[in-house]
């Protein structure tokens, strides 16, 4: 149950965010971003796909081997467009959507609320401001995404590597879902242990939002508005 309800708070944020001028235009924003990324991302990879893949298996001459060769590479050919949305993404964050994914909240939160629950940070100039929200990104999402983009490379060199794989790939958009879910508590200075702990007591939950972002391509566009239905379903189930 929790893991639908994932994955229906994920549209109705989408949704939201399609309907409402102000967020469109912050989503768009982002997807934009993200796709100038993606477009140059996949493309060094379609330009090294081949030799991944003889990194793993060489090409058998005929046979059934070959069309399981095929498949293999058709699978790889999905995981690294996947790996190459997520990997945009975190550049993206980095280097410019941290901010506006927090103005997306507050925005979010005001048409929920009527009002935004702020914490000390608000009185931070621009500067100190944008220092505290990557300050807040590191522990939530860049260091576990960057390990699990290193499980899934070294997953792939071994005989386990799909499942390695896959699990890995769960366990990412796990972070990836709670960097959406943790903008209203980091936002009210809430402890990070606090914050973790929420994200331990709602892992289903968490899977299913993320769910979405395990689709290439399609996965940007809910990334860009994750924000919304991350910051919605926040506020309707841990209302202080």
């Amino acid at each position: 149950m929790s893991f639908i309800k994932g994955i229906m708070y994920n549209f109705k944020g989408l949704i939201m965010g399609l309907t409402t001028p102000k967020l469109l235009f912050l989503g768009m924003l982002r997807l934009v971003v993200v796709v100038i990324l993606t477009i140059f991302c996949s493309g060094l990879v379609l330009m090294w796909h081949q030799e991944i893949l003889n990194i793993i298996w060489i090409q058998p001459e005929a046979g059934f081997v070959l069309f399981l060769w095929r498949v293999v590479s058709w699978i790889l050919s999905i995981f690294l467009a996947a790996v190459s949305g997520v990997f945009s993404y975190i550049v993206a964050q980095l280097l410019f959507s941290v901010f506006v994914m927090d103005y997306m909240s507050r925005v979010t939160e005001k048409i929920i609320l009527g009002q935004t629950n702020i914490g000390e940070e608000s009185n931070l100039s621009f500067f100190r401001l944008f220092l505290y929200l990557v300050r807040q990104e590191i522990p939530r999402a860049i260091i576990p995404l960057f390990f699990m983009l290193f499980i899934m490379g070294v997953g792939f060199l071994t005989p386990l590597g799909p499942m390695i794989a896959i699990v890995s790939s769960i366990i990412a958009t796990i972070f990836l879902a709670w960097d959406n879910t943790d903008l209203v508590p980091a936002r009210r200075m809430l402890p990070f242990n606090q914050r973790f702990g929420f994200l331990k007591k709602n892992l289903l939950f968490h899977i299913g939002f993320g769910f979405c972002f395990l689709i290439p391509w399609v996965n940007i566009l809910f990334l860009s508005f994750a924000p919304i239905g991350a910051t919605i379903y926040f506020l309707e189930n841990e209302r202080p």
